[in-house]
Formats: structure tokens, sequence, C-alpha cells
């Protein structure tokens, strides 16, 4: 197996592959790790000794054309994504893509195309599909435990573009709604289907840049890292900030909020889910851990409390070394077991939940490219139905 990019999210793969075979039940084939290859070959080396694969390459062609390569992650610049996922799949190979899936909704739709003519299994990665504590709230909300869900808030805020000096890259181009809405909001959209059901609509889309040129590095730089700059400048042209609210096909309505010029937060995902009878809420900067609240405890001490993440709840029961309660987990993690899910998906084992499809990668882009659509009609509704 493979991994095709060798920066941020490239290293999160190409470490959860490494330990994949270490988890769950011991019954997948052996795993060989085969190449990881980068552009910019400092970055390709590194990274093939770094977590122990065979050979770095400086191509994305080159994995291709490998004939001892069967599996591979696509984990480059978004606009890369189709030309290089349809390679592998026409070449045969099994491809799990980072989200977001395309750069455009007509780009997702020929990769699904190419998905559904292939022989392989395919998928895209939303990683905190993964997380215990979010299924732990999923299993309480499939359930009826605390009745149905009546609405989500959700937010992911995060402080990488914060600093205006920070050199320009693939994240501040491509236009309105591939900026921090893509990045982060993709994920936040997916989790928000993936606890309350299918999004209806959307409404009252907002975006707003803050910082309208940045600095060009003078070499190459990895994930939000800042690096040497010149001072020839580029305008920036996606947005900083996105909110707007969805209804859910289920009557439910959503709340979301997406940054990333939020101070003091590089990674600050979250969400409070409200029902009838009951609510919870998950914080990434506590992952061990989620709140809830129902009508269990007495009134003079009811409200919500803290479940400590354990065995008992999904994903922990032999998916780490020291699978006790308390002793938590991170998000590292969260790609060794994504990296887990697809090779069982490839083998066909059946155990695991599967990685979600390309086609729901194209619906996850249909959902960005109609909050698009009401930011640039002054906040209207756009359904989705």
């Amino acid at each position: 197996m493979a991994v095709i990019g060798a920066g941020m999210v490239g290293r999160a793969h190409a470490a959860g592959y490494r330990a994949a075979s270490q988890l769950y039940d011991l019954d997948l084939p052996d795993i060989r790790l085969v190449a990881i290859a980068d552009a910019h070959e400092p970055f390709a080396v590194d990274g093939a000794r770094r977590f122990g694969y065979e050979r770095a390459e400086t191509s994305w062609q080159a994995i291709a054309e490998a004939p001892d390569i069967d599996v591979v992650s696509v984990a480059i610049a978004n606009e890369l994504h189709r030309p290089v996922v349809e390679a592998l799949l026409a070449a045969g190979k099994h491809v799990l893509c980072e989200k977001p899936l395309a750069p455009s909704v007509e780009d997702a739709k020929a990769m699904v195309a190419a998905a559904e003519s292939a022989a392989t299994q395919s998928g895209v990665g939303f990683s905190f599909r993964r997380t215990p504590g979010i299924n732990a709230i999923r299993e309480q909300l499939h359930s009826d435990a605390i009745g149905p869900v009546r609405h989500f808030n959700g937010h992911y805020w995060c402080d990488y573009a914060q600093n205006s000096g920070n050199p320009m890259s693939w994240r501040y181009k491509g236009g309105p709604g591939t900026g921090a809405l893509a990045d982060i909001g993709s994920h936040m959209i997916d989790l928000g289907e993936y606890l309350c059901g299918p999004i209806s609509s959307v409404s009252g889309a907002v975006f707003q840049t803050f910082t309208a040129e940045r600095p060009v590095p003078l070499g190459a730089t990895v994930g939000h890292a800042a690096g040497a700059v010149g001072d020839t400048l580029e305008p920036v042209e996606n947005e900083d900030i996105a909110t707007f609210t969805a209804t859910f096909a289920n009557g439910a309505v959503g709340t979301f909020s997406i940054s990333r010029v939020a101070h003091g937060l590089p990674n600050g995902l979250g969400f409070e889910i409200f029902a009838a009878e009951g609510a919870a809420a998950f914080d990434l900067n506590r992952p061990g851990e989620f709140t809830f609240a129902d009508h269990g405890p007495d009134g003079k001490t009811n409200g919500f409390r803290s479940v400590l993440i354990g065995p008992q709840h999904p994903g922990i029961n032999k998916g780490i070394p020291m699978d006790f309660p308390s002793v938590g987990y991170g998000q590292n993690e969260l790609f060794a077991w994504q990296a887990r899910a697809f090779l069982d998906q490839v083998a066909g084992l059946g155990k695991l939940p599967p990685v979600p499809s390309l086609a729901h990668g194209l619906h996850n882009l249909e959902i960005l490219a109609a909050v698009t659509q009401s930011a640039l009609n002054n906040g209207q509704a756009v359904s989705l139905i």
C-alpha cells in the first residue's frame, strides 16, 4: 500500500496504516508499507523513513503505475483529487481519498462515475466518524434513548489563518466556499448528518474574509505551518468564516459556525445536541469523554454529567493498546481506525463500519455548494431535496 502526499494529513494516513494491522481482530492479510509519494522529495523521503515504508516517490504517477501497490490513500491538495483518483481507479487500485472529495460538484460526479465503473473499493476520509465519544452519542440517539433530535449546534473553530503573515497555500485559493467551509466545515456538516440524518435545506449563510492577501512562500510548507516568505503578495480567494442554519429531514434544526481565525483554538471541533428527552455534547479538546443529560438521576443532582470513554464505547475495545476506562485517545488514533476500516473493506472482512463512499463525498459537496449559493445570495434558503 502507499500514501500520496507527505504533508500534515498524509503523515497521519501513513502512520495509521502502520498501526492498522495491530487493531481489533488480527485477521487482516499481511500489509506491506510500500511507498510514500510527494512532489517535494525531502517530504517523501522523510515520510518513508519515519513511518517504515520501503521507498519514496516524487510523483503520483509512479504510484499508479506500480505493480506492487494495491491500496492508496490520497492526501494532497483538493484540486488534484480528481485526476489522481481517476488514474488510480483506472489502474485497479483501492483508493481512500481525503475530504472534501473534489474542488467542485462536477469533478466529484466524474469521480463517482469512475468508482462505480471500477472493480475496487473506494471511500472518502471523514475521519471524525471513528470518534468513540461521537459514536457513543450516536448510539443513544439511534436507540431513541433521549427522544427525537430537535437542535444540533455544531462548530469547528481553528486559528491557523489568524496570522496574516502566514504563507499563501492552496487552502486560500479556489473561490467562495472552498476556504474554511470546505476545509473544516465539510467535517462538521458530515457529523451533523451522521448524528441527525440528512439535511434538507440550508439558509442564512454568511461568509467573511479578514485577510485579503498573503505572502508567497519561498519554499515548501507543511500543513498550516508558517515558513519563510518573500515580498510578493497574492489575493486570498475564499472565506475565513462561514455560518449558516440548516433543516434536517426529520424536522430538527441545525446551526453551524466555521472559522479558521478563532484565536487560541488550534483544533476546536465540538457540538451540542438537544433532543426531546435529553441532550449530549462533545468537545474534541476533551476527546476521552462526552457529556450527557437525561431524566435518569434524581432532580436534585440531575443535569449534564461527564461520561468517561472506555471499552464499553464503540472503537475502544482492542482499538488502543491499553483499552481500559479513562485511558483516552487522540485524533491520530482516528486515522489508524479509519485505515483499519478501509483495509477491512478491501479484504472483504465486513466486521467494521465502512468508510463513506465517494457518492457520500459528492453529497457532502452538494451541501457545501448549497451553503455557498445561500451566502452569495444574501442568505437565501436553498433546498437539497
